[in-house]
């Protein structure tokens, strides 16, 4: 209490600095609020089954605290990091919000390239830097200016903090840039904010072990893609999730065009060679939350999250072209699609299905190699 005492009055009764006593106070509050939100997101991993919004939830609460102008947390996969969550103010400003994301979710950065992140992804360390552009270029944890060369951003302060999981596997990396001062400055990350944001990258850390795990029994086992159980949940899900907020829902079926004929000319092993491939194009040319789905036989299903009817046509579009288009081995293939979305064609979870099933039929009449639509 030190601190607080400006010198003891006539009976003995400490005399307290007004104004340090507010901003105790209030440091205090701040550290109970930290702790309650890490609690709500302890609490949130054992019912969110939406993986990629409660990573997006700890992304925001570490801008929050820190007073960052940009953070992107990484998922580790196999050489190289993914951007996972993008948050990001002056690009979107430039870009607006959905561009940047696409453009960002597209990149990817590799572990034998020399970066910050991918310093902290290798070794484990937390790495607070004021400024990104004074770090010597020889160090091994070098900052890499092709980003910012390429969306012209100017980073400067970063903290940079691995995700640990509860076996010291390093899953990925939350790094924040650029933190402000109340006059808007760009400053150095505080110190003192470092052990919450290593607490909630290691919420994060569990949460992405436990999604894996889960993926392991929702998984069809011959594509790597969603199976039609975890399909469901997440139909289910989303159009509750319609009915609350009012979020746009499109489903996209998938059809290959005459795939018996592949398996009777060349054989099963052909066949599945084809429907690998195929899994494989959609979760490339797929947005990281869109949920990729074999149904079963040659069916997939896509299930767009936020995406309004007018933009799964373009998807689906797209998709037959990069079928279509592809070399496959034993000759072209191509696909049949239909799309449905919630409120244009359904207006629950139990009509989506029907209503695109009904639209693929309207593409197989029409020729095949074509995109139904209600």
């Amino acid at each position: 209490m030190k601190e607080l005492l400006e010198e003891r009055g006539a009976r003995g009764r400490p005399k307290f600095d007004a104004a340090l006593s507010r901003r105790v106070r209030a440091r205090w509050a701040e550290r109970g609020r930290r702790l309650r939100e890490l609690t709500h997101l302890a609490t949130a991993l054992t019912s969110e089954r939406d993986v990629p919004r409660l990573l997006e939830r700890i992304v925001d609460e570490a801008r929050r605290v820190t007073a960052a102008e940009a953070a992107t947390l990484f998922v580790r996969e196999g050489d190289a990091l993914r951007f996972a969550v993008v948050r990001n103010d002056v690009l979107v400003a430039r870009y607006g919000t959905r561009e940047m994301k696409r453009r960002l979710q597209e990149e990817h950065l590799e572990l034998s390239m020399p970066s910050l992140a991918g310093y902290v992804a290798a070794t484990g360390e937390v790495l607070n830097v004021p400024d990104a552009y004074a770090v010597r270029p020889d160090l091994d944890c070098t900052f890499d200016v092709r980003l910012d060369a390429r969306y012209g951003y100017l980073t400067r302060s970063v903290l940079s903090v691995p995700l640990h999981d509860a076996s010291g596997n390093i899953l990925g990396v939350l790094q924040l840039l650029n933190a402000h001062d109340s006059g808007g400055a760009v400053r150095a990350f505080e110190r003192r904010h470092e052990p919450f944001i290593k607490a909630l990258a290691s919420v994060a850390a569990t949460a992405i072990r436990t999604a894996r795990l889960e993926e392991l029994s929702c998984k069809d086992p011959l594509t790597d893609v969603y199976n039609r159980r975890y399909f469901m949940l997440r139909v289910h899900e989303e159009a509750k999730r319609h009915e609350r907020f009012g979020e746009p829902l499109a489903l996209v079926l998938l059809d290959l065009d005459h795939f018996k004929a592949i398996n009777d000319r060349f054989g099963h092993g052909a066949g599945d060679r084809v429907l690998k491939e195929v899994a494989q194009l959609l979760v490339n040319q797929s947005r990281s939350f869109t949920i990729v789905t074999r149904l079963g036989g040659d069916e997939f299903a896509m299930l767009l999250v936020n995406t309004p009817k007018s933009g799964a046509v373009t998807y689906a579009q797209r998709m037959r072209g990069v079928i279509e288009r592809y070399p496959f081995k034993h000759g072209a293939v191509t696909a049949s699609l239909g799309i449905a979305s919630l409120p244009d064609d359904a207006s629950k979870a139990d009509d989506l299905m029907p209503a695109a099933d009904r639209a693929l039929y309207q593409a197989k009449h029409a020729g095949r190699n074509n995109v139904g639509a209600l």
